[in-house]
């Protein structure tokens, strides 16, 4: 490898993504404070973010988070996601559990399991798996079931009474 050549093999061309929505190229445009992780970044294993993160790689593993998801158009994510809220342009393959808002776009495709307190599925997406829509209060939880008490007397004592 000769070290002169260093600069010029760093800039490789890159393959186009997929012709986007105005809509995605906003929000690709406007991502000033946001972590991106590119179309050419391939990730196995654990994701965890604070804030607002972009994927247009592909991750497989979890996703972990009290913040904001987006996942791109180009993204192809194969993983449990769990944070506060997503948008969804891209394809995952898992079940997603959000805090908030969950928002499949037009030309995305999930398949896994759903559960968000608000959903919102844009004409065109792909969705196959269950959704839970959860009510905006504290998660509700099952009652407890009351115990049965059953007493040790034989069933004939009953009977006689009477």
């Amino acid at each position: 490898m000769n070290p002169g050549n260093d600069e010029i093999n760093s800039f490789a061309p890159r393959e186009q993504p997929r012709t986007s929505t105005s809509d995605y190229q906003k929000t690709m445009a406007d991502h000033g404070g946001k972590d991106i992780l590119s179309s050419d970044v391939e990730i196995k294993g654990s994701i965890k973010f604070q804030k607002e993160l972009l994927i247009d790689g592909k991750v497989e593993g979890e996703i972990n988070s009290d913040g904001v998801l987006t996942i791109g158009e180009n993204a192809d994510i194969r993983g449990e996601i769990k944070t506060k809220s997503i948008t969804v342009y891209g394809k995952v393959q898992g079940n997603i559990t959000v805090g908030e808002r969950c928002e499949l776009k037009s030309k995305c495709t999930l398949q896994g399991d759903l559960k968000a307190q608000r959903l919102v599925i844009e004409e065109g997406a792909t969705f196959v798996g269950k959704s839970e829509v959860t009510s905006g209060m504290v998660t509700a939880k099952p009652m407890p079931r009351p115990e049965v008490v059953r007493n040790e007397e034989p069933v004939e004592a009953f009977a006689s009474r009477a």
